[in-house]
């Protein structure tokens, strides 16, 4: 499967199945087109020397022209590169999609829920504000200890166990955080685990015994901020209605600043009112002084004043092209700033098992409850229907956990002919549910936004040959 496209100048080539991406020039490009297209050789060839004044005409001044015994190189090259598996390469994924249901998997990931409830009362909450659709709770040391404990003992030879601190508003529990950790610490060396933690927060509890605690023991911190003032305090409020930034901004620039500007992520939310989202991404890099960023569009129900229009989809792919095209600019200048969107391997990346079942919500991650109730992941809970368990006798809901293991991209109809399948692994299935009634289904919007986010990180890989 071969994917081509314009971008920055750049003529880009991917093909899907080897993951092999290629920079052409215009003659080559249209080759490929026309090879992919079903066009017989000797028909491509002429069709390319028919046309070599045109490509001719493309080329600035002073650079190489086209000769006529280029037609036949170039598709000699593309003949080449067929040989050695980096064009038109055959769908070596497909076969190994087995049944998932028969493979053997382990625990490596809780999202462990330590407060339902929150001090913001932001109206385009996921979570409802905190409470997942139920009743406000904290976990108990009790319950989170028995959390760390059900990781263990389903974690197999794995070593390296991540555990998200989440809410809610996990802060509002920080004391049974830090008693968490220190229990995770003390059980490490008896069973060969590493804990690694994080820290979802909103940031209104942050304080300088929080800042020391977190830059300690959490590998990460993903601290909320919709970007420019304006923009977060429209949702993001407290409960007597008064907005955040100024609260929240300098205790996340404190933090950063502690942990050495790394491992760290400034994670928004854009919606209805800032599809141009850049905006507020320039602000925190340029204004505030953060560079590890991420944006994700807002999850809303259709009808929802947040949710975004067909319209604003076009002004977002301009956006992520803007993004791109500033991000090459900025490393060119020695301050990059990153985008978590934008991050990929072309040289290693996620094995082939990754890469065909994504995450592994409800088999290698779960989320667990204040009462330790167990979901696939957190965007599932307060839905009975999903509802795997618990952290005292297991999985109990088998056939639950059996469908997620068979969540892979190969099981979902609709991504059969899509070119960027092994990059999302499928999608969201928390997302094709709420978008589709089927965990099997597809999130359509969320599949046009993904695709150019990668279409636009492949860019950047191309420019980043140039710089």
């Amino acid at each position: 499967m071969i994917h081509q496209y314009r971008l920055n100048g750049y003529n880009i080539v991917l093909d899907t199945f080897s993951g092999s991406v290629h920079v052409v020039d215009d003659m080559s490009y249209d080759a490929i087109a026309l090879l992919d297209a079903g066009k017989p050789r000797e028909e491509v060839r002429r069709t390319l020397s028919a046309n070599i004044d045109r490509y001719n005409s493309l080329i600035p001044a002073g650079e190489e022209r086209y000769t006529e015994g280029d037609p036949e190189q170039i598709l000699r090259e593309i003949e080449e590169l067929t040989k050695a598996g980096k064009l038109f390469s055959k769908d070596i994924y497909e076969p190994k999609a087995f049944d998932f249901k028969k493979r053997s998997t382990v625990v490596k990931a809780l999202c462990l829920h330590v407060a339902h409830t929150c001090n913001l009362n932001c109206s385009y909450c996921f979570a409802a504000q905190g409470k997942f659709h139920g009743k406000a709770g904290l976990m108990s040391f009790e319950t989170g200890k028995r959390a760390l404990d059900f990781l263990v003992e389903n974690s197999g030879t794995r070593h390296n166990l991540e555990v998200d601190f989440f809410g809610g508003e996990p802060l509002m529990n920080f004391d049974v955080c830090k008693q968490l950790v220190a229990y995770a610490r003390s059980i490490e060396k008896e069973h060969d685990k590493h804990f690694r933690f994080t820290l979802t927060t909103n940031g209104i509890g942050i304080t300088d015994e929080v800042i020391e605690w977190a830059n300690r023991e959490c590998y990460n911190v993903v601290l909320s901020l919709d970007g420019r003032k304006e923009v977060n305090d429209r949702f993001r409020k407290d409960i007597n209605g008064k907005g955040s930034y100024d609260t929240i901004v300098p205790k996340f620039q404190k933090l950063v600043k502690a942990r050495g500007g790394k491992n760290y992520y400034m994670r928004g939310t854009f919606t209805h009112y800032n599809p141009d989202f850049t905006k507020d991404l320039f602000h925190m890099a340029d204004d505030l002084g953060f560079t590890q960023l991420s944006m994700e569009p807002v999850v809303a129900k259709p009808g929802d004043p947040a949710a975004l229009t067909k319209e604003d989809l076009e002004v977002v792919f301009q956006q992520y092209e803007i993004l791109a095209k500033d991000m090459i600019r900025r490393e060119k200048e020695g301050h990059p700033i990153t985008f978590y969107h934008y991050m990929i391997d072309l040289t290693g990346g996620p094995c082939v098992y990754k890469r065909i079942s994504g995450c592994g919500s409800g088999t290698e991650y779960m989320a667990v409850t204040p009462w330790g109730d167990l979901y696939p992941c957190h965007q599932f809970v307060g839905d009975e229907s999903y509802r795997l368990g618990d952290i005292w006798h297991g999985v109990t809901n088998t056939a639950l956990r059996d469908e997620f293991k068979l969540c892979n991209v190969y099981a979902r109809p609709d991504c059969r002919d899509c070119w960027a399948k092994l990059y999302c692994s499928g999608g969201c299935a928390a997302n094709a549910y709420h978008a589709a009634g089927d965990i099997h289904g597809v999130y359509r919007d969320g599949c046009e936004v993904f695709r150019k986010r990668i279409e636009c990180a492949l860019m950047i890989k191309a420019a980043e040959r140039n710089m």
